[in-house]
């Protein structure tokens, strides 16, 4: 998505913590062990949950969808940033990942 601010997992700040908008089945099979989750399905309901962080860093599998919630996010005047390549470049680079339930985890 064009004009959306993005940045790409090398140039996170070490101490970014990434907002996870990917679906529950998928942020249960693995995720950065600092994210919090906030699926996209359920964005508009839960903006009261959103975090402070300035910017914030948005996520999901490979970055569409992290895409289309950063220009929402900004033309709500939230400072967002898309992560580009999301999970997928993450884990390509060998970054930490958790998973729910004491399984090996990975991107779905």
């Amino acid at each position: 998505m064009s004009g959306v601010p993005t940045v790409a997992v090398t140039d996170l700040p070490a101490d970014a913590v990434l907002l996870d908008v990917r679906e529950t089945d998928e942020w249960t099979a693995g995720h950065a062990p600092t994210a919090r989750h906030l699926p996209m399905s359920e964005l508009t309901a839960r903006m009261g949950e959103l975090p402070d962080d300035d910017p914030l860093y948005v996520v999901c599998r490979s970055g569409g969808r992290s895409a289309r919630v950063v220009a929402y996010l900004a033309a709500q005047g939230y400072p967002a940033v898309n992560v580009d390549g999301g999970m997928q470049a993450w884990a390509g680079l060998g970054r930490g990942l958790v998973a729910e339930g004491g399984r090996a985890p990975e991107i779905v």
